[in-house]
């Protein structure tokens, strides 16, 4: 028992062996394919990088500086700051933007773009083409046109393929416009120039969408800018003239905003000037006209209170004015998304919180309408919320302000009363006096207020600086990001691999038919006996006396091993059956009847595929009586019905005879078993041609009167899933001892081991001295060219 499960083991171990051998030798037999595959992949890459036109990656850096907050409480700091802080994605966005792309592609003049016209593909040549378009009168600036330019010589050239020729730096008239070709160098003569004209917002929507931001770093400010882009040197003057028109464009709109709070407090001084006049006028007038003189010495005490009740009245009064205008100013609709310019004299830190907020907010929504954001866009929508919202707080607080202001003016007014109530010697013509030039010093007060913030917000506008620094400037790099020379090479490569592998696992895998010796051996544990080569002769016997050919060695290499099967037996009964009809069973049979015929067997052959008997017909003899006169009774004498096959003295052959129309049923007969004893008391070997097993019963019957079953499996004929009735016949042991012949096996290379290779046989070199080789016919191919004969038609070629 030890001794067979080390034996089934080494069975397993030598069948997983050869999976992996099959796999690599099915592989390895298509090679020149697979050369060929990469071969073709790779001058596709090399067609693919000699005509793609490559693309470079440019970069630059820039800073954003973020401008620190003035300390609260600090009104003087507040103001020089303007309020504003800065949103790194905003400012992202902005430099992404279409707006900012279109002042960049009228700096650089890249509404034109020049292009050096190849065979295949056409090359900018930013900067590198000889001569320089300007537009001396176009008439419509939003106008898409192009020329085609061919260089003469240096000073002539020709123009969307016309006969005249034109001269450099003189105005040419063309129906877009006239245009001057200015010479820039002088450049390859005979090259041929395409110049495309676009409107700048078309080139800067087109250059704005291959500009990327990104953050160098978390907390730094610091953003790198780039873009890929088939020149570098255009690339790399686009990111930097984005970078410096970037910084005019912050100036620019801190300049806006400081310019709209000087117009603002432009007009409150000149109607508070208005103002101040008219009561000065009226004082003086009503001190002419009542010859009023100064007031008289009072008690200091009296004058005291009342000179601090009156200065805390008029401040009071201007605050309560500061209040009403700047609620006035927030609740005018014209000024809806106007900045608050100031908190003006309130000093209250929340109120100055709350319009430092609602500046923010004005200034984020004007940024990002500025970059052509929609004025539908959520964000928008949610700024102009946030903006309401604290249009809203502002004004509650400046009521808050308000309502706080008035008791402390009732409370100083009350004080004041009471010390002129204690003032009633004083004439009353004084008092009036008192009362309009106290009217005149609150409204000079709110002037020198106004004069003040009028001269903190000039200070304000000539301090602008940008926000932004260029870290470092772009610069070109002729290094392509696209495409990567190697990485396409690798990818055709694998491509080349993958493609021709991938058809040839498909094909293995959709294959339903016994390829190789491993096919069978993985489905079924019966043992294969042998394996016949596909043979390139008409004849259907091939085993004769002189025969040599690697198909007759095989034969009797069967034969050889039959003996182990066919222990101790000097004479023995071979069914041969199949699945089903055109697998070799008469060809095996016949040739099995030779080979024992020539080892001095005496052999029978029995045509017994009584349905479509081919024995005869294989071996060129005629039709005659048979076994199925024998079995229904016309012919007794089996003797008379043997026919012994010319050539080969030990070899005999009965025949089917007439087909009868019940097979079956003629087989169940006693007459059976009586030509069976009689075949086995005169033959030494008696050969059973029958019908498929797969197909009909016959075998089935047939197997009691034989020792060994020879069961053909055809090589891309056979199905794989009919071996498995080859495994239910072997273990279940339906048919005697049966054994596996693999018939047509085609040599192809790299197969090896389970061409003929299994026992170490192959065509080639070295095999000369023991077989004799079968030429395989000329293919359609081979035909043709011999017939044209090739070779004389170069013989007359090199005459001529």
């Amino acid at each position: 028992m030890q001794h067979k499960a080390h034996e089934d083991g080494l069975a397993k171990s030598e069948l997983w062996s050869l999976s992996f051998r099959d796999l690599f030798y099915k592989y390895v037999r298509f090679l020149p394919l697979f050369v060929l595959s990469v071969a073709i992949a790779l001058l596709g890459a090399f067609m693919y990088l000699r005509y793609k036109v490559p693309v470079y990656n440019t970069t630059g850096s820039l800073i954003i500086k973020m401008e620190s907050k003035p300390a609260a409480g600090n009104q003087f700091e507040q103001l020089l700051s303007n309020g504003n802080s800065l949103n790194i994605q905003s400012e992202m966005e902005i430099l992404k933007s279409r707006p900012l792309m279109q002042r960049v592609v009228k700096k650089l003049q890249l509404e034109w773009t020049y292009k050096a016209v190849g065979k295949i593909k056409s090359v900018n040549v930013y900067k590198m083409a000889p001569f320089k378009v300007r537009a001396i009168s176009l008439p419509d600036s939003n106008s898409f046109f192009s020329f085609d330019v061919k260089v003469i010589n240096e000073n002539e050239f020709k123009l969307n393929k016309e006969v005249n020729l034109y001269k450099y730096n003189q105005p040419i008239k063309t129906p877009n416009g006239v245009f001057v070709f200015e010479k820039v160098y002088n450049g390859p003569i005979g090259n041929t120039y395409r110049v495309e004209r676009v409107p700048s917002w078309s080139a800067a929507g087109k250059y704005a969408g291959l500009v990327q931001v990104q953050p160098k770093a978390a907390g730094t400010g610091i953003l790198n800018i780039s873009m890929r882009i088939p020149n570098p040197e255009l690339g790399a003057d686009i990111i930097n003239q984005v970078m410096r028109e970037y910084s005019a464009y912050t100036v620019e709109q801190k300049k806006l905003s400081s310019d709209q709070q000087l117009a603002f407090i432009d007009e409150r001084l000149a109607d508070i000037d208005g103002k101040l006049d008219s009561l000065k006028q009226l004082a003086i007038q009503f001190q002419n006209q009542n010859n009023v003189v100064d007031i008289q010495s009072q008690s200091e005490s009296i004058r005291e209170v009342m000179s601090e009740a009156d200065k805390q009245i008029n401040d009071q009064v201007a605050k309560k004015y500061v209040i009403d205008v700047l609620d006035t100013y927030v609740n005018d609709k014209k000024n809806e998304y106007s900045k608050v310019p100031s908190t003006l004299a309130l000093e209250d830190m929340v109120l100055a919180q709350m319009i430092t907020q609602y500046n923010l907010a004005q200034s984020e929504r004007k940024r990002l309408l500025d970059a052509n954001v929609p004025s539908a866009h959520p964000i928008i929508k949610e700024l102009e919320g946030q903006i309401d919202k604290n249009r809203n707080n502002i004004r509650e607080a400046l009521k808050n302000i308000k309502a706080v202001t008035e008791p402390l003016i009732t409370t100083a007014q009350t004080r004041s009363s009471t010390s002129a109530s204690q003032l009633q010697g004083i004439p009353s013509k004084q008092m009036e006096l008192q009362e309009k030039l106290k009217a005149v010093t609150t409204v000079e007060n709110l002037y020198k207020l106004f004069s003040e913030q009028r001269e903190i917000t000039a200070i304000q506008r000539s301090s602008i600086t940008t926000n932004s620094e260029i870290v470092s400037g772009a610069e070109a790099s002729w290094d392509p990001v696209s495409p990567k020379r190697r990485s396409i090479q690798m990818i055709a490569i694998l491509a080349g691999i993958l493609l021709p592998a991938t058809f040839i696992f498909l094909g293995e895998i959709l294959n339903d038919k016994v390829t190789t010796r491993f096919d069978v051996e993985k489905i079924t544990a019966a043992p294969i006996m042998g394996e016949i080569g596909h043979s390139y002769g008409t004849e259907t016997l091939v085993v004769t006396k002189a025969s040599r050919s690697m198909v007759a060695e095989q034969f009797r290499i069967i034969r050889s091993n039959l003996q182990y099967i066919l222990t101790g037996k000097d004479k023995a009964t071979i069914m041969v059956t199949s699945s089903f009809s055109g697998e070799g069973k008469s060809y095996i049979s016949t040739n099995m009847g030779a080979v024992f015929s020539l080892a001095a067997k005496k052999t029978v052959i029995l045509e017994l595929d009584i349905r479509k008997p081919r024995v005869l017909a294989g071996l060129g003899m005629a039709k005659g009586p048979g076994i199925s006169n024998y079995l229904v009774g016309k012919v007794d004498d089996i003797n008379e019905l043997l026919r012994p096959v010319p050539g080969y003295e030990n070899l005999f052959v009965l025949g089917c005879g007439p087909i009868p129309p019940n097979p079956s049923e003629l087989l169940l007969t006693d007459r059976v078993d009586k030509m069976f004893n009689w075949l086995q008391a005169h033959f030494d070997m008696v050969i059973i041609d029958t019908a498929p097993v797969g197909m009909v019963g016959d075998a089935m019957t047939l197997g009691k009167y034989a020792e060994a079953t020879l069961y053909i499996v055809r090589q891309g004929h056979t199905f794989k899933k009919q071996v498995a009735l080859i495994d239910e016949l072997y273990q279940e042991k339906k048919l005697p001892k049966v054994s596996i012949v693999l018939n047509d096996v085609k040599l192809k290379a790299g197969y090896g081991y389970y061409g003929y290779g299994r026992y170490g046989y192959g065509y080639g070199y070295g095999y000369g001295s023991y077989y004799e080789e079968e030429v395989a016919p000329n293919n359609f191919f081979e035909r043709v060219i011999e017939k044209l004969d090739v070779r004389k038609f170069f013989k007359k070629k090199k005459r001529k």
